[in-house]
């Protein structure tokens, strides 16, 4: 039998069709709306600024300051090829080698830690850092944490530094203004009294201590299971270490994760805010970048251990595990 249909007819139809197409197309766009939401509630800039503390600092805080703050000394802790590509306005570049002990060679007694009181004067006089300086230091996320080992060692000198959070990525990402022009240097009488050794521990007093501490290795889990990258005398870790690599504190944003996840990280990993805490890696800057970053999240009982595994390995008389 054959069917067929009149124009009111197919008019109809046609009509209950379109408004079927119109549901749908309507649900769809509901859903990518929510996922846009979604995307915005998963960004870090705004959640993470850290807007100014003892430790972080955010770009919107330095950005305002360039202007207005005249005591405001910016560090590029970069190598001075990636500083010579472009940097912050006004930024001087100082890397954390500048500031340390280079005689001998990695695995020497003492070698790369932080210079004496009387040597540390000069090198900060002669770089224009004085203590009525507020510094703020940057580096990049795909490097060391250079910009924490800076200010670790410039907060042990009693130099109010703390980091940019986000360094120079989320600062180029954000599309602000570089510049390869070199600010000039002014030198500036500088004595410093001591150096602060509540942030620091040297081997003799890790050895002394080594059974109430947790010790946390920084490197990456390839060092830690022995690769030797780096010129190290051997592989492995230090025995009972706990291996959280430096950079599983960043976001992708290269921000410093919040407070509660940085807590969340380190109580998977068995460590509590009010246990002994010791940081190292090869020569004692992912490990000064971490332990400010603990500090910042309220582990006051953390220290650094800047001569780090170039010079335990070096010592055949200390064990090392793999």
């Amino acid at each position: 039998m054959k069917v067929t249909f009149g124009k009111k007819t197919l008019l109809m139809l046609f009509t209950v069709l379109f408004s079927l197409s119109v549901v749908g197309c309507a649900k769809t766009n509901t859903s990518t709306d929510n996922n846009s939401k979604e995307e915005k509630v998963a960004t870090t800039k705004d959640d993470y600024s850290f807007d100014d503390n003892d430790y972080l600092t955010s770009i919107s805080w330095l950005e305002k300051n360039m202007k207005e703050n005249d005591k405001l000394l910016i560090i590029d802790a970069r190598t001075d090829k990636e500083y010579g590509k472009g940097h912050i306005p006004g930024a001087i570049n100082v890397s954390w080698q500048m500031l340390a002990k280079m005689d001998g060679k990695a695995g020497d007694k003492d070698w790369g830690t932080l210079q004496d009181a009387a040597t540390l004067s000069k090198t900060l006089g002669d770089l224009g850092i004085s203590k009525e300086k507020q510094v703020v230091v940057y580096g990049n996320k795909d490097a060391w944490g250079e910009d924490g080992r800076v200010v670790w060692s410039l907060k042990r000198a009693g130099i109010d530094a703390r980091m940019l959070n986000g360094g120079i990525d989320l600062w180029s990402s954000e599309k602000k203004d570089v510049t390869k022009d070199i600010p000039e240097i002014k030198k500036v009488e500088v004595k410093i009294d001591k150096i602060d050794p509540d942030i620091n521990i040297s081997t003799d007093e890790l050895k002394k201590e080594y059974d109430n501490l947790k010790i946390i290795d920084t490197r990456e889990k390839d060092e830690y299971d022995g690769a030797t990258k780096f010129g190290e005398a051997r592989g492995g870790h230090l025995p009972k270490s706990i291996n959280i690599p430096f950079n599983k504190f960043y976001n992708d944003d290269a921000t410093i994760k919040s407070n509660d996840e940085i807590i969340k990280i380190m109580d998977e990993s068995g460590i509590k805010k009010d246990d002994d805490i010791v940081t190292y890696c090869t020569g004692g800057i992912r490990s000064a970048h971490m332990a400010l970053a603990l500090k910042n999240a309220g582990y006051e009982k953390v220290r650094n251990y800047d001569s780090s595994f170039y010079e335990w390995a070096a010592d055949e008389s200390n064990e090392v595990v793999k």
